[in-house]
């Protein structure tokens, strides 16, 4: 039985109904839709608006329904309209007149839009968590590994010696803000939109405030047009989702290439890769490579999303059925990421020896040495970075390090060198002295990873 079927002469075509059906979807929201139902019953008999024996019933029948969806003993009708179409209709065929009363100064289109509220304000705490799970094992990594050199890259070209540490450091700052941007979305979407009824409220003496506390909520819509139609809070969560999943590609980019031969900086454990099934010898970073194609179908329910909402006339409209399944797959989606990601990096081995063999051949300490021309003999640093280029070109010539350049090769370039080069561009001195605040160096790394932990810890 449709709740408009009054209005009808006609059943709707079976197709049609399949349709404009979304129960396939909304279903998840079954509790979320029943706890909004219970604060609205009690709501209704503490105002006097129905009798307070029957909202007692209703409100102890409503949570019978919700036991019995979670033991599995009442399952889902998939011909129902919607998830409210079901519950209802099963309590009423439970509680007869009384069950129908439970509508009372509702609308499924503030119904609606409050069960969307609770069930995205529990999925980001779900995603919130797992992101600071994340930021966790990463402070943890960066202290084990806050004095293990590696080039640092620009243009993926190597640049200047930084530490591995430094570098888990940097994507741990792009999952805090993850985490702020989150926090912020569900404090836009902490407000609570019952009682605005189909668009223009209702003349029902409601304690709005109280339906509010009861479900949790900081605040009450204060316009029943917005509160029917604003899905502002899915597009914000859909963003902040979207830079995550943005991260967590541009980090499974560099894990791919760390796992590559050409590199092998890392070696991913055996239960986050997979094989061929003709190449015996591959051991592929799958994990990493699904994630960074993941990504693109979140950003498509953020499109879906914002099209969705772009043309809508105010108040409620039925395209806005389209924001759950967008949403929840964007939910769903990040949701799987990061469980699959957390325990790749935490079990990755790190090949610490390959990695400052990197830094060795990749003249990443040129600028040290421009520096040391600079500082020690007074140099102009245009003049230092030329005669420095011009070393590095003689090493390529010769097959040589900066390091291992002979002090002669390095007076034919300019006389003013002497012993002291090699000090100076010793790459665990170029990274120990890069202290400056938010630099490479040991003991920064380890404080910025304490810090990144104390941070985490004030979030809970």
């Amino acid at each position: 039985m449709k709740l408009w079927a009054g209005r009808f002469h006609k059943e709707l075509d079976p197709k049609t109904n399949d349709f404009n059906s979304s129960i396939s979807f909304d279903s998840r929201m079954y509790q979320e839709d029943i706890r909004g139902s219970i604060a609205h019953a009690t709501m209704l008999g503490a105002c006097g608006i129905i009798d307070k024996v029957e909202s007692e019933k209703i409100c102890d029948e409503l949570q019978k329904i919700s036991d019995e969806i979670t033991a599995g003993t009442l399952p889902i009708d998939p011909n129902a309209e919607d998830i409210h179409t079901f519950v209802e209709g099963e309590l009423t065929q439970r509680l007869g007149s009384a069950g129908k009363r439970l509508h009372t100064a509702r609308s499924r289109n503030d119904q609606v839009a409050l069960d969307i509220r609770m069930t995205l304000k529990k999925e980001a705490a779900g995603l919130i968590d797992q992101l600071k799970e994340l930021c966790t094992v990463l402070a943890n990594k960066a202290m084990e590994y806050s004095e293990t050199i590696m080039p640092g890259y620009t243009h993926l070209q190597r640049a200047q010696p930084i530490t591995f540490g430094h570098h888990l450091l940097a994507y741990g700052e792009m999952f805090l803000r993850d985490i702020g941007r989150m926090q912020d979305a569900v404090k836009r979407m902490d407000v609570m939109p019952l009682g605005s009824g189909a668009l223009a409220g209702t003349t029902y003496p409601l304690d709005r405030r109280m339906t509010a506390d009861l479900l949790g909520f900081a605040q009450v819509s204060r316009n029943s047009l917005d509160g029917v139609s604003d899905r502002d809070f899915c597009v914000e969560l859909a963003s902040a989702i979207s830079l995550a999943m943005v991260h967590l590609s541009r980090f499974s980019e560099e894990i791919i290439l760390w796992c590559s031969w050409e590199f092998k900086f890392i070696e991913l454990d055996d239960a986050f890769s997979t094989g061929s099934s003709i190449m015996p010898q591959k051991k592929n970073p799958d994990i990493a490579e699904l994630v960074r194609g993941k990504s693109g179908r979140v950003f498509g329910d953020l499109m879906t999303l914002l099209s969705m909402l772009k043309g809508l006339p105010l108040a409620y409209n039925k395209d806005m059925q389209e924001d759950k399944e967008a949403i929840f797959d964007a939910v769903d989606t990040l949701k799987l990421c990061l469980t699959a990601f957390i325990p790749m990096i935490d079990t990755m081995r790190v090949l610490t020896d390959n990695m400052r063999a990197a830094a060795a051949k990749g003249f990443i300490n040129a600028t040290d040495c421009a520096d040391y021309l600079v500082g020690e003999k007074g140099l102009p640093f245009r003049d230092a970075y030329r005669i420095t280029g011009e070393l590095v070109a003689r090493c390529i010539e010769l097959n040589e390090t900066l390091e291992s350049l002979s002090m002669e090769e390095y007076q034919k370039v300019c006389p003013e060198f002497d012993e002291g080069v090699y000090e100076a561009i010793s790459l665990e001195k170029c990274v120990n002295g890069r202290t400056v605040y938010g630099g490479p160096a040991p003991e920064n790394v380890k404080s910025q990873a304490k810090g990144m932990l104390k941070t985490l810890e004030q979030m809970k």
